[in-house]
């Protein structure tokens, strides 16, 4: 059973479990919202909505899956880092997950079929863009390309369906974390977020001091 996070695009917090007898995957509650700037503000008490409605305590849990992105470097940091404190608290491990391979898997598990480009808000007028080709046989998103940074009216055409998404799905985080556990594939991103671009304020080179 897994806590799932994913802040980068709007806010996403889920519980998911897989029935070890069935296989089946269960988003046991989820809480979100799209609102691009508010990630710092709602993310804990989206996790404990999360957890009080899917009636499970942190100690049951065994894990907790994180969104890397792509995404903007504000509002992706809030996500991983909730998730890796709450992972460190609870003595569980952290699981990464691109965001775009989650909307891509939950397009398939859909019944979306044949190429797909995802694409979600960069800011700075550009898209994130990521082309995929289906599941492979242990029902894992093939990522053909991306994910890059496209300006707006440039985002190359694609060669099946577009899919543009305001929320990256936490149970898509979480049950993609599942699957990968399940065929040995973990882990299925690095744990570098997926910022694809330096953050807007760095760090002052500061002032020489004469002496």
């Amino acid at each position: 059973m897994l806590l799932a996070i994913d802040t980068s695009t709007g806010t996403s917090v889920a519980v998911v479990d897989r029935d070890r007898a069935s296989g089946q995957l269960h988003c046991l509650a989820e809480t979100g919202t799209d609102d691009t700037m508010r990630h710092a503000e709602v993310i804990g008490d989206f996790i404990r909505e999360a957890l009080t409605d899917a009636g499970v305590a942190p100690a049951a849990l065994s894990g907790v899956a994180g969104g890397m992105g792509p995404g903007p470097f504000t509002g992706l940091r809030v996500g991983i880092a909730a998730a890796h404190a709450f992972a460190l608290g609870i003595a569980r491990p952290f699981v990464p997950v691109a965001s775009h391979d989650a909307i891509a898997w939950s397009w398939y598990r859909d019944g979306g079929r044949g190429p797909l480009q995802v694409v979600t808000d960069a800011r700075r007028r550009e898209f994130a863009v990521s082309d995929y080709d289906g599941l492979d046989a242990d029902e894992l998103p093939v990522r053909a390309e991306g994910p890059r940074l496209a300006p707006r009216d440039g985002v190359p055409h694609a060669r099946g369906i577009r899919l543009d998404a305001s929320i990256v799905p936490a149970r898509a985080v979480g049950m993609l974390a599942e699957l990968a556990f399940a065929a040995r594939r973990l882990p299925l991103a690095g744990d570098a977020p997926l910022y694809l671009r330096a953050p807007d304020v760095t760090p002052s080179a500061g002032k020489r001091v004469l002496r």
